[in-house]
Formats: C-alpha cells, structure tokens, sequence
C-alpha cells in the first residue's frame, strides 16, 4: 500500500514544484498573509478536507478523519516570507520587491499539501485522524504557532510532527535531533539616557555613547563568566546606535540583541544578569535607561520516542545511509509551541545542492534550495501516518 501512495506522491511532484514557485513568485509578509492562507484553504476544500481558517489570526487548519481508528496526528508547514529582496535569477523569482521566501517556507506549504492530497484519496484507510496545521508568520515575535495553540488547533491532537528544509543539509537526507533541538529566543532593546554636550567638554555631560559602549562589553561576560561550559547560549548584541556628529557627545545610546539558549533554567538566569549588568552600568556612569526585554518561543524539545520513530520510519523509507542523528540548531523555531501542548518532532530534510546553486544560507538574498527535498518531507509524514502498515512490510 504505502509503495502506491509513495508512487502518488511523486506523481504529483511537478504540481508540488507549481505550488512552491507561484508561492516563492509571490511571498507575503508575516501577519501580512492574505493570498497564501486563502489558496491554502481552497486547495484543501477541494480535496473534501474540513477546513477552518483564520486560526489565531491568519492560519490555516484542515482536518482528515481516517475510516480505521488511530491517534489524532498533526502535521504542520509555515507559509510565512521574509524583507529580504530576492537576488537569484530564476524563473520563479520573487515579484514582490523587498519580500523574498528566504527560508523555504514556500517548500513546506507545498510539501503539506502534496501530503494531504495524497491521503485525502485513500482516507478510509487511513488509522486514526491526520491535522495539516498550517501557520502563519513564524519569523516574528510573537510567532503564529502560540497564537494558533491558544485558539484550539492541537485540541484532540496526540502528536504532532514538523519538518524544514535546510540549505546545509545536502539533498537526499534527513536529520532528527533529539531533546533539546533549537534554541529559545530572547530579544532585548536597551535605551541608554545621558546628557549630550559638545566634544570638547566631555566632564558637563554623561556620555550616553560611551556608556553604551561599556555595556556592550560588560554584557559578553554572561556567557563566559556565569553560564556553564557545559551549556549553550550566546547574547549578541546586533545593532547598537548613537549619535551623528563628530564633535558632539550624544545622549541617546540604543542597543539591540538577541540571546539565545536551549535550557529553561539557563535562559533565566541570563535574563536576571542582563538586567542587573543594564542597571548597575548605567548608575555608575551617572545615566538613566530603559530596557525591554521580551521572551519569544522556547526551545525545541524533541520526545525521544517520537524521534526515534520518525528516524524508524525514514529509515525503512529511505535507508540507513540517508537518515542520521543532527547536532542541534542554534537558530530558534516557533514549533516549540506546539510541544509544549502536545508531545512531537521536528526534523530536518537536506536542500542543499551546489549544481543549482542551492548553497546559501537561509535567510540570504541569494538563498535556494532542491525541490526534492519535498520528497523526502512528505513521504517521511506518509510513513508516521501509515507507521503500523511500515512495519508490517518491512
């Protein structure tokens, strides 16, 4: 059975391609999704798959009742672009000056449907109840899945399993992690307050620039001095502006960054020591501050079981050569939402193809990846709905 299914699927490989470049030629911004969710749910509708949009905002959930009984899976794709103009000169280029699938969220969408389409012709055999959750605006904070968790989409679920193409991940592989699999997300503004003068009278004023400057170094002795070795994190400081000319001494320091850690407790502690390094800096130098600080998504946490069956089934699929155990991801994933309600995975298919000049990171102008990667995405999602039949023919 699964071989036909897995036949289908590639029968239906070039609409997937359709779906994916009409998606890249036309991205829409995070929150700013209109077209995306509106062909989403048609395609679904089309299929005789119960549809309910608008789901914490602008998703997108569809839902397949198999004719045997099972678990309630989910199945989630992101549809969500990026500000970045597309620099590559393909046929499928983005048209949306300044909007760019930058990730390949593009990908999954179509991965998903081409999924769905599948199952929606063979649903009285399918064991159980299958969600496609498709999501929104996963590149900003807050991210669509929260919103989504809170108005209902995992209701009923069992599991629920996610994939993302990677442009570093050779083509023709899958990775799952184990645990702790990507990182949370903080994200802080710092506004420090002195008092401007001219330059050459540095001792009437409270440098704000200089100020901000000793913050910046003081907050690189989180990680080195009070988070342990044996766990990750990094706080980077991304942007930090001040002033404009060359003889006067600003009063105005901004400063924006990032941290980023896997465990809780860690995560925690680098938050209370940011806050007391902002304070005490700016009291000694005399200045005033305000600081925002905002929690974005926690970090992935793969359920052993459910990772080690995803790398089960990929393996009997693909073979023992393909599918291999991944370090975890440094960069952060709004999927951790979705297992903090519901047990899951989250694994990794290679996209990366030097012929097509599919190389670059995500996030780049010039960022691509191999549509085959689809592949590897949807049958691996086929398997863990028909588990039971997987292993009754291997």
């Amino acid at each position: 059975m699964l071989t036909q299914l897995f036949e289908r699927l590639d029968e239906l490989y070039p609409e997937q391609v359709s779906i994916r470049r009409e998606l890249h030629q036309h991205p829409e911004l995070s929150n700013e999704e209109v077209e995306t969710p509106k062909m989403i749910a048609e395609y679904l509708r089309k299929l005789g798959i119960d549809v309910r949009e608008g789901v914490g905002g602008r998703g997108v959930v569809g839902t397949l009742v198999g004719g045997k009984p099972g678990r309630t899976i989910a199945l989630r794709a992101d549809f969500d672009a990026l500000p970045i103009q597309d620099e590559k000169e393909v046929a499928y280029k983005s048209k949306v000056p300044g909007v760019m699938h930058a990730c390949g969220h593009d990908l999954h969408t179509a991965s998903l449907l081409g999924v769905a389409k599948v199952l929606s012709e063979v649903r009285e055999q399918i064991p159980g109840t299958v969600i496609f959750v498709h999501q929104f605006a996963e590149e900003t904070t807050p991210g669509g899945a929260d919103l989504m968790v809170k108005d209902g989409c995992l209701d009923g679920v069992d599991v629920i399993y996610g994939a993302h193409v990677m442009s570093t991940e050779p083509v023709g592989t899958v990775q799952v992690m184990e645990g702790y699999s990507s990182s949370a997300q903080d994200d802080f503004t710092i506004e420090v307050i002195g008092k401007g003068g001219h330059g050459a009278s540095p001792h009437e004023t409270v440098d704000a620039l200089v100020t901000a400057s000793q913050l910046v170094v003081n907050l690189q002795q989180i990680v080195s001095r009070r988070v342990s070795p044996q766990q990750a994190a990094a706080v980077t400081v991304g942007s930090l502006h001040s002033g404009e000319g060359h003889n006067v001494i600003p009063n105005q320091a901004i400063i924006k960054g990032t941290v980023r850690t896997y465990n809780e407790e860690v995560r925690e502690m680098i938050e209370g020591a940011l806050k007391q390094i902002v304070k005490s800096t700016c009291e000694a130098a005399g200045a005033e501050y305000k600081l925002e600080y905002i929690s974005d998504c926690p970090s992935i946490w793969n359920d052993p079981e459910e990772t080690a069956l995803v790398k089960d089934v990929a393996t009997k699929i693909f073979g023992d050569e393909k599918v291999s155990y991944g370090p975890p991801m440094m960069g952060s994933e709004d999927f951790a939402y979705y297992q903090k309600a519901v047990k899951g995975s989250f694994f990794i298919a290679g996209g990366r193809n030097p012929e097509i000049q599919a190389v670059y990171p995500h996030h780049h102008p010039m960022f691509d990846v191999d549509e085959r990667s689809m592949e590897y995405i949807g049958k691996t999602f086929i398997g863990l709905v028909f588990e039971d039949v997987l292993n009754e023919q291997s």
